[in-house]
């Protein structure tokens, strides 16, 4: 874990809270089958359904750019094996988390409930529409790409809160996007490329 907290750093990486969060939290426990034993590379990895756990240095950096504290209220968008979701929870005050296929859905559930966690409310569904029924939120993370900052997504966005979203269609033209909501509309900041599944609406059968 030494090595991949000084790549976290190296990668920019420097708030102390997200990286003792993602340092306590043991990796492997979101991974399946042989994957398990790559655990502490910096890399993107498989989970089923076309879906990956994120790279922990743009776990690291989206959980930074959020900004987050113990007074906030956060929505997730694509909860996969629950890996962000985990480190996100205990620096929040509430984390509603949404996921489309309800395989991943269940498995990330028995992995809270296994860490103790319960600050975190999850349902199977679909992201695009956000969760009208608890918003407006503070911070918003979108675990998937969009062709723009999403409209509905940034209408249940508190005033000064902040979104971290991917932005780009193309898997090699995507940018982390840091968006915060002023009086005026929003205004962005670019993280650097990466590289995350398309934003897509519905709920899958698996």
């Amino acid at each position: 874990m030494g090595r991949l907290i000084l790549e976290l750093r190296q990668g920019g990486v420097t708030d102390s809270q997200v990286l003792a969060a993602i340092e306590k939290l043991p990796r492997s426990l979101f991974l399946v089958g042989p994957f398990k034993e790559r655990w502490d590379e910096n890399v993107a990895l498989p989970i089923g359904y076309h879906q990956t756990v994120s790279q922990p240095l743009i776990v690291g950096l989206m959980t930074q750019a959020l900004e987050v504290t113990d007074r906030h209220k956060v929505l997730e968008i694509g909860t996969g094996s629950g890996y962000q979701t985990a480190i996100l929870a205990p620096l929040c005050r509430r984390l509603y988390t949404i996921e489309r296929h309800p395989a991943l859905l269940k498995d990330a559930e028995s992995r809270f409930k296994k860490l103790d966690i319960n600050n975190v409310t999850a349902i199977c569904g679909d992201g695009t529409l956000g969760w009208r029924e608890q918003a407006p939120f503070e911070r918003i993370l979108v675990a998937a790409a969009a062709p723009d900052i999403p409209p509905v997504l940034f209408g249940q966005l508190a005033l000064n809160g902040i979104m971290v979203v991917p932005i780009g269609i193309g898997g090699d033209d995507q940018q982390l996007t840091k968006v915060k909501k002023t009086r005026d509309g929003a205004l962005t900041e670019d993280l650097g490329p990466t590289r995350f599944v398309p934003f897509v609406d519905g709920v899958t059968n698996n």
